[in-house]
């Protein structure tokens, strides 16, 4: 009887978890497909004929397929010759160059948005300002509220993406093949073009798409830049439809949204299953690390120009927030006597800002505890037990990680609003589910690799001396897979705290988050406290990070 009383308490908790999965992830996504085909009752695509005869939403459709393809070959022709460089070379300060280069990552996109226009703005642009005063130009070279400037900062912010995953790639490959041609006489180049190539086209793939999906998802670079220049995309015409307010604007929004998230989860589950059919093993007889090639009189070359690539897409954009914030007086140039922290005193004694700050460090802080106790569960029933369909609610959190974060938030407005019963809207806890959805992923597979450390025997010791399975989970496994844990409560902790495309359309009067501040400081051209304000964010994001990286051994970053 005690066995059973065990066996059920693991699976009460378990099952219990996983509702909560299907409720919060299944349910309002499957309410906002059915609301996208229903009219009057009837099932029909109207909607969709009826959204896709504007020419502004084709445009918009358009755009945004036009600027993710460019943003992922150019991430993948930036991130490839960079992740040999810096794993498979000489190269000197290669990790540095790793930490810089995988550093924007952590920079929340629409932050870097506004270090963009601060720098390339055609009227007061820092970079434009240097160029006309060093070439005596007289306008501006660079415009940034153009499709290259939007497709320019969309790639600095989402390249990481690629880069990280081919990178990982790289380190691991076999390097039996690659020594067999250059015993055979081929170059350094030679192999890389013959052999390391086909071998990385996988994650080559895999690292270009996960690029794809995050700029055709991508709401703040978009909003910041883009729509100054009249250029709309899918997220920020999902936007405008919600904020008509009216039943006609909500449904256009959910036609675009659904289609929006057909696409995102159809080139997931392409990719997936195209990658799964392919047999990309290399047979060896040993593993060890590949080679290192030595790059000669290229060296010091590749130094700079890695150097200069990371000046520019890491180092410039944050330099010109933090001198923003810093400058007394923003009509009077940059010079010593103009640079003081004097604009920084009226945002952090300001209750207003403050309180916006607190409100994402509360929302996180509840997101990532109750993230971090079901992705416990979830990972636990994914890797440690046998159950039928074991691995969907795994699989469900990766339709949440990968659904884009504006149709998310329209599915829980329409969801939660009262229709169903149970009426979130406007209030912290719609944002915090908003937050479980979409960060739970990366939570769920750290704790589930560390999970699959575990030897079953420790816990089947615990059972069998008449511990419950609560109880060997708190004693046993919890202590053992405390590094994860706490990195998994990290990964939804970040993005959530500065998380904005979500929360722009889930908050309410007494719930605006640091995102959505900094956004409406942006767009009403308060550059200087929007850019203090954003100073605040990178140095939390980077205390955090450094924590995480400490605790985790450089293996898991923001």
């Amino acid at each position: 009887m005690g066995f059973l009383q065990r066996i059920n308490s693991k699976f009460l908790v378990i099952a219990l978890s996983v509702i909560a999965l299907v409720y919060f992830v299944v349910f309002p996504l499957a309410v906002l497909l059915y609301d996208s085909v229903l009219v009057d009752g009837s099932y029909t695509l109207a909607n969709y004929r009826e959204v896709y005869s504007q020419d502004v939403n084709w445009r918009a459709l358009a755009n945004t397929v036009e600027l993710s393809l460019i943003v992922m070959v150019a991430s993948v022709i930036i991130t490839f010759p960079l992740a040999w460089l810096v794993g498979r070379t000489d190269l000197p300060f290669k990790k540095g160059y790793r930490t810089l280069l995988v550093a924007s990552y952590m920079i929340p996109p629409y932050v870097g948005a506004i270090a963009w226009v601060q720098l390339l703005n055609p009227s007061v642009g820092y970079l434009n300002d240097i160029f006309k005063w060093i070439f005596n130009l007289q306008t501006a070279p660079f415009d940034i509220y153009t499709t290259g400037g939007l497709a320019w900062v969309l790639t600095l912010f989402y390249s990481p993406f690629a880069f990280i995953t081919i990178s990982r790639a790289m380190e691991k490959m076999d390097p039996t093949l690659e020594e067999a041609a250059r015993v055979s006489g081929s170059s350094p180049l030679r192999t890389l073009f013959d052999v390391t190539l086909p071998l990385m086209a996988p994650s080559i793939l895999a690292g270009g798409l996960l690029v794809f999906i995050a700029a055709g998802s991508c709401f703040g670079i978009p909003a910041i830049v883009g729509m100054p220049g009249n250029i709309e995309v899918m997220t920020t015409r999902i936007v405008t439809y919600v904020y008509m307010g009216d039943e006609a604007g909500i449904r256009d929004a959910t036609s675009l949204a659904a289609s929006l998230m057909f696409i995102a989860n159809a080139l997931l589950f392409g990719m997936t299953w195209m990658l799964g059919r392919k047999d990309y093993t290399t047979i060896s007889g040993k593993s060890t690390r590949p080679n290192m090639v030595e790059l000669g009189k290229w060296k010091w070359p590749a130094f700079f120009g890695v150097g200069l690539y990371a000046f520019v897409a890491v180092i410039l954009p944050l330099g010109s927030i933090l001198l923003t914030s810093l400058l007394k007086s923003m009509s009077k140039g940059i010079t010593l006597s103009n640079i003081g922290f004097d604009a920084w005193i009226p945002v952090i004694t300001s209750s207003q800002y403050m309180e916006s700050v607190w409100n994402s460090v509360v929302y996180g802080v509840i997101a990532a505890t109750i993230g971090t106790v079901l992705s416990v569960f979830i990972a636990y029933l994914a890797v440690k037990t046998n159950v039928k369909g074991r691995s969907l609610p795994d699989l469900l959190t990766v339709v949440g990680g990968s659904t884009p974060s504006i149709v998310i938030a329209l599915a829980l407005v329409i969801t939660f609003s009262g229709n169903f019963g149970l009426n979130l809207y406007s209030t912290m806890w719609i944002l915090v589910v908003s937050y479980l959805v979409k960060y739970m992923t990366m939570s769920v597979r750290t704790i589930a690799a560390s999970l699959s450390q575990v030897h079953i025997s420790l816990e089947e010791a615990a059972l069998n001396s008449g511990a419950s399975w609560l109880r060997t989970c708190k004693d046993i496994i919890m202590p053992l897979i405390a590094p994860s844990i706490i990195a998994g409560w990290f990964l939804i902790f970040m993005p959530s705290f500065y998380e904005l495309t979500m929360s722009l359309l889930l908050y309410g009067s007494d719930t605006k988050t640091i995102g959505v501040l900094l956004y409406d400081l942006q767009t009403y051209a308060d550059t200087q406290n929007a850019s203090v304000l954003s100073v605040i964010i990178l140095l939390i994001v980077l205390v955090g990070n450094i924590i995480l990286n400490k605790l985790t051994k450089g293996n898991v970053g923001i």
